[in-house]
């Protein structure tokens, strides 16, 4: 797909990780046009997810001309353990807190928003995440909603894998708006959009 915007998104992969979660964004901004890397935690590219899937990822932030900041967001999916994982490596949450300062995007799902609110990220803030961590975001002072998705200001929350198609679709609603979200709607045949 040609890119209809010079901005660039990369999810994160971790041993671990819910693979839909992390696919489901990467394929939506595919579609729409917006440049996506998978970029895995560890110096190897191949990450296993959760549920035995192998995926082989374009970029690791260990590659010596990795740098965050050529990104325009930074988006986490779930899964455990890919969660803690991914909560347990310094450069990632360096860069996510980084992100939030410069007022830069970010995006999580499921439990990965968790790893937003235990940086300090979501005080204050309407977001959501899977019903088993959302103790975790309203103890951090986040205005928690059982909506699929939440939107406040630079920051993207989502509840989980069901989700993961509004989760993607409010990232390409983002950088592109409203009638490129209905073209990927209609091309992968979500029924709300016919």
């Amino acid at each position: 797909m040609e890119a209809q915007t010079n901005k660039r998104v990369a999810v994160f992969f971790a041993e671990g990780m819910e693979e839909v979660e992390g696919l489901t964004v990467v394929d939506i901004l595919y579609r729409a046009g917006i440049p996506c890397d998978m970029v895995a935690i560890t110096p190897e590219l191949t990450v296993v997810s959760s549920h035995n899937v192998t995926l082989v990822c374009h970029r690791s932030i260990y590659d010596v001309d990795f740098d965050f900041a050529t990104y325009d967001m930074l988006v986490l999916p779930g899964g455990l353990p890919g969660t803690t994982h991914l909560a347990a490596c310094t450069p990632l949450c360096d860069a996510l807190k980084e992100f939030a300062a410069l007022k830069k995007n970010l995006a999580a799902i499921c439990a990965a928003p968790s790893i937003f609110a235990e940086l300090g990220l979501l005080q204050g803030r309407i977001a959501t995440a899977n019903p088993g961590f959302q103790q975790v975001l309203a103890q951090q002072g986040a205005q928690v909603v059982t909506a699929a998705v939440a939107h406040d200001g630079t920051i993207i929350t989502s509840q989980g894998m069901a989700t993961a198609l509004d989760f993607a679709l409010e990232i390409v609603r983002t950088y592109l708006g409203e009638e490129a979200v209905q073209k990927v709607r209609t091309s992968v045949v979500d029924m709300r959009a016919l």
